[in-house]
């Protein structure tokens, strides 16, 4: 096998991989109405793909494409070498399509149907590569209504006029469906025009939509009376190729040729060898339509068709695309907003329940410093009203009276329990119903008219599975929320029961006690003993008035501790909030909306991937190794 014949199954196989993912592409399209019609362009694609596959090593198909009256006919004739085409200036003469081609190839087998064209067999030289077909005017319906209005402004018609001007109509539709039925099997066109037909607006139609899976070459005939007009023809091509990448891109000042094809045609009918521009076409077509260079100009033909699709439905993604930005700019508008009032409403739900992390706090710091003395202490603090409770349960006389004393300490400890429970309960129940309902219908009315103007599905934007992401959301902020509590809890508990804290508040207890004891003892034991003069034991007062002392450090020391506790919890609480303000906890809401913005994101880019894969292979295929 030789290097050419690698490299061409090489390309073959990378078109046939691009071809796949074309497919899987359009598979994959999200449901968006500017994707949907990407899809349908791209799947009519496939299916002229699956046609040319057929055809990949069969003769190029070379079309005549031009208005009535520019010899067309007369340029075939004269590439043929015989008078095989009805020819004549200035009026309509190929109504089918002429194919020409080798008696052993059928229409068939190029994808048309032998009951829409002329097929002419002629075993030629010429023919070994190519089919030519002469195509039917696509401006005859212009000459029509140019006949139809002489007929109008006539003051005498007659059944047989109007009849006629029928007739003529419909062979004018019957042309151009003629027409376009064959253009899409051309490889290669040659379009041909003259010095007042050059700007034909019909023909130039006809070649934007053909010119994107086809090898051009611009003919002006009529060489014998018509000025050259070539530059200005190619100018006006470029100018009004707006409508269609393809034909501004494809046009080479090369390509362009002035020939008189009846004086050719007599020099083919003589036996005598093209001349002047009539031969530079001549070796054009042979040069790059035969051998290998006719199987590149199909493959270019094919990549040139996929470019221009591909761009075209970049062009409308890119058109619908600030529409979805805008949907997906207000979905993070409406997160924002929903999770600044959660977050507000969660805190302020916390710092009312506050005591109750207070208390737990308490609680921590105690397990935490286990039998240490200020321990004692903000054990005695939190029991303080049991304790209390509990001295006056030595005053009970009466088994009534001590009946009265559990119902009332039963009663204390259930608005305790009930009390803290309700803390807890209001904590769940705001993170429960954390969105405010209100608001959720709001943005899904403000969303579900956003997305109907992005062309996403409205149902993804509905009120009802708004609520449902919303609940879902709600429940998983319940966990969450209660979780990061705990551990603000534990992490205070940790931070404010250090080393050094339990240090301090154990010190100043113990030397205030430690205090109070030495001057207790030192007048009992020393004073009122071996002292000189000796002092008077205390008396009760005295004993008071140190408990109030011990009493009033302890409570020093419990609003200072306490205090602190409380700063740090406002402070935790304040962060908590913050954090509940980003979006990562309303990222539970209208999720079903920005999975249909991230599918056509994925689909957008996937598609840029395809337009960048079709432009290398058109490089690689028009580099000199090919």
């Amino acid at each position: 096998m030789s290097p050419s014949e690698l490299v061409h199954i090489e390309t073959l196989s990378e078109i046939d991989a691009l071809t796949e993912r074309m497919r899987r592409h359009a598979a994959e399209a999200p449901d968006w109405r500017p994707a949907e019609a990407c899809r349908a362009m791209t799947q009519r694609l496939l299916q002229r793909v699956d046609t040319m596959r057929v055809r990949w090593e069969a003769p190029l198909l070379v079309a005549a494409l031009g208005g009535s009256g520019t010899g067309k006919s007369s340029l075939v004739n004269a590439i043929i070498g015989e008078e095989i085409a009805t020819t004549g200036r200035n009026r309509p003469t190929t109504i089918y399509p002429t194919l020409i081609c080798r008696p052993d190839v059928a229409p068939e087998s190029l994808g048309i149907d032998p009951r829409q064209v002329e097929v002419v067999y002629r075993d030629l030289p010429i023919l070994r590569d190519v089919i030519i077909v002469d195509c039917p005017d696509p401006d005859t319906s212009e000459r029509v209504a140019e006949t139809d209005g002489q007929a109008e402004a006539s003051s005498v018609a007659s059944e047989k006029s109007s009849a006629s001007i029928e007739k003529k109509k419909s062979l004018a539709e019957g042309n151009l469906a003629r027409l376009r039925a064959i253009l899409p099997h051309c490889d290669a066109l040659l379009v041909v025009a003259t010095q007042q037909k050059y700007r034909s607006a019909k023909v130039g139609e006809e070649l934007a939509a053909a010119a994107p899976g086809a090898h051009l070459f611009f003919v002006q005939t009529h060489a014998d009376e018509d000025d050259d007009v070539r530059a200005d023809w190619g100018k006006h091509l470029k100018e009004s190729g707006s409508s269609s990448l393809a034909v501004p891109a494809k046009i080479k000042q090369s390509d362009f040729f002035f020939v008189d094809s009846l004086a050719a045609l007599k020099d083919a009918v003589a036996g005598l060898q093209p001349r002047g521009e009539f031969a530079r076409l001549i070796d054009a077509l042979h040069r790059q339509l035969s051998g290998a260079s006719g199987k590149r100009i199909r493959r270019a033909n094919f990549l040139d068709l996929t470019a221009d699709m591909l761009e075209r439905s970049s062009r409308r993604i890119d058109d619908a695309l600030p529409s979805v930005e805008e949907l997906r700019s207000q979905i993070a508008q409406r997160r924002a907003e929903l999770a600044s009032r959660l977050a507000e409403r969660m805190r302020g739900e916390l710092l009312a329940g506050r005591r109750l992390w207070e208390h737990r706090l308490v609680g921590q710091a105690a397990s935490r410093w286990g039998v240490s003395p200020f321990a004692l202490v903000l054990r005695l603090y939190q029991g303080f009203g049991a304790l209390l409770a509990g001295t006056t349960l030595y005053r009970m006389r009466t088994p009534a009276q001590l009946a009265v004393w559990g119902a009332a300490m039963g009663v204390r400890t259930w608005r305790k329990k009930s009390q803290d429970a309700e803390s807890e309960r209001r904590f769940e129940q705001a993170a429960t119903d954390c969105w405010d309902h209100e608001e959720i219908r709001k943005a899904a009315l403000v969303l579900e008219g956003y997305a109907d103007e992005a062309g996403v599905p409205r149902d993804d934007a509905s009120l009802e599975t708004i609520v449902a992401e919303a609940g879902r959301a709600g429940d998983r902020f319940v966990a969450a929320a209660a979780s990061q509590v705990d551990a603000v809890v534990a992490k205070l508990a940790a931070k404010k029961t250090g080393f050094f804290t339990r240090s301090f508040y154990n010190l100043a207890f113990i030397a205030m006690l430690g205090g109070l004891l030495f001057r207790v003892g030192k007048n009992f034991f020393y004073d009122s003993i071996v002292g000189s003069p000796l002092a008077p034991v205390f008396g009760l007062d005295s004993y008071l008035v140190s408990g109030f002392w011990l009493v009033l450090w302890c409570a020093v020391l419990l609003v200072t501790f306490t205090g602190s506790l409380r700063g740090g919890l406002k402070k935790e609480i304040d962060r908590l909030a913050d954090a509940w303000r980003g979006p990562e906890v309303a990222a539970g809401l209208f999720v079903a909306l920005e999975d249909e913005c991230r599918k056509i994101g994925r689909w957008r880019a996937e598609l840029q991937a395809l337009i960048a894969e079709t432009d290398r292979l058109r490089r690689r295929l028009a580099s000199p190794e090919e």
